[in-house]
């Protein structure tokens, strides 16, 4: 395999420059037609960093979980979850974070780019709360770059096709993934499997 060591070789690689299009897209604010596609969301993932190591995290809710607090503010919940805490342990030491949000039947993908704060005000914390259960912190997001991705790969993973959808039998099980990690034994992955999906369902908040 040939790697691509500097700009110059990857440049060379790809010798057509972005149209204007691609490049004058990109805000530095929600525009009002910004907001409402993020209103519309309810499923984002958050890219995180810290020294020597990146990390990608889904979150999801009902449409408008995350909320459009001004042009350049989003406030995201957190919601019950594992607790590795990867994503707020990599804001708490690097503030720069990059989301990207989808919205079921639409191709477009939008990318937001800025700085995060984890903040726990329990009056805050209040005015999230879903099914009398409150979130345990939030992400505010000062937004600095937002601009939509073209439909292409949304188009070509054919992701919101109907016909597209797995049989979640057809894979391997989660306590499949668990065993093989060596986590638990196989009869406990059995019983992990015929429990995990209400167990969840039970404690989404």
């Amino acid at each position: 395999m040939s790697e691509i060591q500097t700009i110059a070789q990857l440049e060379e690689l790809y010798p057509h420059q972005p149209s204007k299009g691609a490049i004058g897209k990109e805000c530095d604010h929600l525009t009002p037609a910004y907001q409402e596609l993020i209103q519309a969301s309810p499923f984002m993932v958050i890219a995180t960093a810290r020294e020597g190591a990146l990390d990608c995290s889904p979150r999801g809710d009902g449409a408008g979980f995350v909320d459009v607090r001004d042009e350049r503010t989003l406030v995201i919940p957190d919601r019950n979850g594992n607790n590795r805490l990867d994503t707020l342990r990599n804001i708490v030491r690097d503030p720069r974070v990059g989301l990207i949000f989808l919205i079921p039947g639409v191709g477009e993908c939008i990318r937001v780019r800025g700085t995060a704060k984890v903040t726990a005000d329990p009056d805050e914390l209040a005015t999230y709360a879903v099914k009398g259960r409150l979130p345990t912190s939030l992400l505010q997001v000062d937004v600095q770059r937002v601009f939509f991705q073209c439909s292409r790969a949304i188009m070509r993973s054919k992701l919101w096709d109907p016909e597209s959808v797995v049989d979640r039998g057809d894979l391997p099980s989660s306590g499949r993934l668990l065993e093989e990690a060596k986590t638990i034994t196989h009869e406990q992955a059995e019983a992990y499997d015929k429990t995990a999906y209400e167990q969840l369902a039970a404690h989404l908040y």
